[in-house]
């Protein structure tokens, strides 16, 4: 996990919220067919992922901070996010 970061609170209430934890959702990157989108908020690059973990379609979002991918928010991907990933 040495290439990722997150705020602590911010993972707690991710797992509160949807269910799925910020350390789980590592797995991620490990989807050769993963698909991802930049998107420039607040004055900072943010990848939109979406990806399959454990037969799951999840939708990531994180930023660069030096070398590590730092975790904003993760949840199932919606129908429509999965359909983009299944036709990429």
């Amino acid at each position: 996990m040495k290439y990722f970061e997150w705020d602590e609170n911010k993972r707690k209430f991710n797992l509160e919220k949807h269910g799925i934890d910020f350390i789980d959702a590592i797995a991620i990157f490990d989807d050769p067919d993963r698909i991802e989108f930049e998107n420039s908020r607040k004055g900072e690059t943010r990848f939109q992922t979406i990806g399959m973990v454990h037969d799951t379609a999840l939708f990531l979002v994180y930023t660069l901070r030096g070398k590590k991918k730092r975790m904003i928010s993760v949840r199932r991907a919606s129908k429509n996010e999965r359909k983009t990933y299944d036709e990429a």
